[in-house]
């Protein structure tokens, strides 16, 4: 009996999806940067299920090699989706004794891209006749000011991304979409309006992720690279206790490492527990990074380490 399925060629990148979204063009960005042309792009219906189908216990089949998923916005802050599911689906760090310690077991990200967001107001039929606004609710948040000053009448609705915003206005004589010029040809409608985001310099840094296939058995190969950032997420031992976060930082300042990014995220287990993203410069086996480590790892209750990898900027006039 034949299979209805074909054999996989090659492995797939799971991107946000559909087709047109600003995940897939930092998809195809960060596969190139990557040496990882010959995968094929795939698309998901939520952060939860790119980043799922990395995990066997969590829908992958294994033909999943890596995702890109949104983390970060320069309007809207952090993609508390992609933060939450990180943590999920991530392991607590290597062990101290172990022949990588510290170092990123689950997921691991390999790459991140800086990518410039110039949001288009599209639809079929004229601006003035929109009654109801779509798309997600990262893209309605950072066009809020321009949506009040030219829709003010106008219902806003969420929905999972940019690109099916502009697939389900398709038709419609009364809804507008925020997306991309790319989702506008994709399906086929006209830009009212370009550019519509709120702040002229608005960008979303993308990650590469894959899983750690041997966690902790060996270091990474070759010494370790320069200008990139650690991710790590914590959970504190004794949290309630007074300047307790302040003791977690100054573990970084002791060893004279600069933290770019802090960020907090409920624990989602007891009212008043949180978790802690924080972004390092540095890479987290040399040997000031292993120190702060060191002290940090004692005082939480979980310690994740997403590895340490380079961030690249698109210019925006390459869109």
């Amino acid at each position: 009996m034949r299979s209805r399925h074909p054999p996989l060629s090659v492995p797939f990148i799971a991107f946000l999806g559909p087709s047109g979204t600003y995940a897939e063009a930092a998809c195809h960005q960060l596969a190139q940067a990557q040496g990882l042309q010959d995968h094929t792009p795939r698309s998901g219906l939520s952060i939860q299920h790119v980043l799922g189908q990395l995990k066997g216990n969590h829908g992958g089949d294994g033909s999943v090699a890596a995702a890109v998923v949104p983390v970060e916005n320069s309007v809207q802050g952090g993609v508390t989706a992609t933060l939450d599911t990180l943590w999920n689906l991530s392991a607590p760090c290597c062990p101290p004794a172990s022949p990588n310690p510290y170092g990123p077991q689950g997921l691991e990200i390999l790459r991140g891209l800086v990518l410039p967001i110039r949001h288009a107001l599209l639809g079929g039929a004229r601006m003035e006749d929109i009654s109801e606004v779509i798309s997600h609710p990262q893209a309605l948040g950072q066009c809020s000011t321009w949506l009040n000053n030219h829709l003010p009448q106008a219902l806003q609705l969420p929905t999972t991304s940019t690109a099916e915003a502009a697939r389900m206005v398709k038709g419609s004589r009364f809804r507008g979409a925020i997306a991309s010029l790319d989702a506008a040809r994709e399906q086929g409608l006209k830009v009212l309006a370009y550019p519509i985001n709120d702040e002229p310099n608005n960008c979303t840094r993308f990650l590469l992720v894959r899983p750690v296939t041997v966690p902790c058995s060996t270091p990474p190969s070759g010494p370790p690279v320069h200008g990139v950032i650690t991710s790590l997420c914590f959970a504190l031992r004794q949290r309630d206790r007074p300047g307790a976060l302040v003791e977690a930082l100054q573990v970084f300042h002791g060893q004279n490492l600069n933290m770019s990014r802090i960020e907090s995220r409920p624990a989602k287990t007891d009212l008043g527990k949180y978790v802690f993203f924080v972004d390092v410069e540095g890479h987290y086996q040399t040997e000031h990074f292993q120190g702060a480590l060191e002290n940090l790892y004692p005082i939480c209750e979980q310690l994740l380490n997403f590895g340490s990898y380079p961030v690249m900027t698109v210019p925006p006039e390459e869109l």
